[in-house]
């Protein structure tokens, strides 16, 4: 086909595909905080109080006045009088005046007149012999708000604490929890058609024919488009007849925010996609044909606003381009905000060789580095070596390690670095 004389870089490919789709869909919904794992935020979240609303101690011990504890030690201790101790659950009745302190627990709220709290170890419980009063015994001096959080020392009122775009992670519904959020707006999940396409492609379920191959793409796909925050629809498999793989494109099209069709891109006559692709809307294929392996074949269009990419049928090059492709427009659609991507630093263990102004990426292992820590993290990149249509190959890996289009290869030794998967 005449699109494969003219090979974007991938960077360029990705950018050229999202600035052709529509702003981010999406609409919100609400949800329980319960369930909002891994959902992203359709809105900001504002603080409604201070975090605390109250002060409290974050350890136990005697709430103090500071100045009381100068100078004391174990050679030298300071006395205050015991006048009472702090209520769990409830706001104390008393002040602590010069010269006395209060029994406090972890999480208890601060009485009047204190401004610290010496830790319990560093103290001793006196009772006056025949009296009924009781003193501390403190070996240890604190200054003015040690071992306490003062009100909105966490998070002020009305302060943005989630902005809109979040992934929410554990972190995050403890936080909403804290603040008395039961529910929030998240944004709905995109939805994600997949489609199959093969003679020779059969469903998981069934036993294969020579020549047969089990349906493997749609749910590697799937499976990243979940991860990601996306609703994978799969529409099934379907035969090298343009007049079925249009009408289910179509179907999808109309149903689903994405579709992503699998096989069908290469250079050949029983290869349709990029055609089915200029039969959905404008402005239709972008690109076909990324310089990159694996995954030269792959195909990415725009169809009335919606992205249609067309994966190639080996596992490994539509999986690799899933994470190159797939992942950002679902993340633009989700209007996720920009993360740092998940890498580590690693010790290549042997040559790579590259084509110049190609992109490669490459299945590795990450190993511990006998050496120990140090450059690159004390992990050596064991590259696995296997063809684009052996699935297991990047089932081994654990991360995938980028060859610049820039370099010829990389030597042994390197340290490089490895998107994790």
């Amino acid at each position: 086909m005449p699109e494969f004389l003219t090979l974007l870089p991938p960077d360029d490919a990705r950018t050229l595909l999202l600035s052709h789709l529509s702003k981010p869909i999406i609409d919100s919904e609400s949800i329980a905080v319960t369930s909002s794992l891994g959902r992203f935020t359709a809105s900001d979240i504002f603080a409604p109080h201070p975090l605390p609303d109250f002060p409290r101690t974050t350890v136990d011990g005697y709430a103090v006045r500071a100045k009381d504890t100068f100078g004391a030690s174990d050679s030298l201790p300071a006395y205050l009088n015991l006048i009472g101790e702090v209520p769990m659950g409830d706001s104390p009745s008393f002040e602590i005046e010069s010269g006395q302190c209060a029994l406090i627990h972890t999480g208890g709220m601060l009485p009047k007149g204190a401004d610290a709290v010496v830790m319990l170890e560093y103290t001793q419980h006196i009772v006056g012999a025949g009296s009924p009063r009781s003193e501390i015994e403190i070996f240890k001096s604190v200054a003015d708000g040690e071992n306490l959080i003062r009100i909105g020392e966490d998070v002020a009122q009305g302060q943005l604490v989630i902005p809109k775009g979040t992934l929410i992670r554990p972190a995050e519904i403890g936080g909403l929890m804290a603040l008395g959020f039961t529910a929030i707006h998240a944004a709905k999940k995109p939805r994600v058609g997949l489609l199959s396409t093969g003679d020779e492609v059969i469903d998981p379920s069934q036993t294969p024919r020579y020549g047969q191959v089990r349906d493997i793409n749609s749910y590697t796909l799937g499976a990243l488009v979940e991860k990601t925050g996306g609703e994978a629809i799969r529409y099934g498999i379907f035969s090298d007849s343009f007049q079925v793989l249009q009408e289910a494109a179509a179907k999808a099209l109309s149903e689903c925010d994405v579709i992503i069709i699998t096989a069908g891109s290469s250079a050949s006559t029983r290869d349709m996609t990029a055609e089915v692709i200029r039969t959905l809307g404008e402005p239709g294929v972008l690109v076909h044909g990324i310089n990159t392996r694996p995954g030269k074949p792959t195909i990415l269009g725009v169809c009335y606003g919606k992205a249609v990419i067309g994966l190639p049928g080996n596992p490994v090059s539509a999986l690799v381009n899933g994470y190159l492709f797939v992942v950002p427009v679902i993340e633009k659609l989700l209007g996720a905000l920009p993360k740092p991507k998940s890498t580590v630093m690693a010790k290549l263990t042997v040559n790579l060789p590259s084509q110049a102004g190609r992109e490669d990426w490459w299945p590795v292992k990450l190993l511990p580095s006998p050496k120990g820590r140090g450059q690159g993290e004390g992990l050596s990149a064991d590259p696995i070596f296997g063809k684009s249509n052996l699935i297991f190959t990047l089932a081994s890996a654990d991360g995938l390690l980028r060859i610049h289009p820039d370099a010829t290869g990389l030597s042994a030794g390197e340290i490089v670095e490895v998107m994790l998967i």
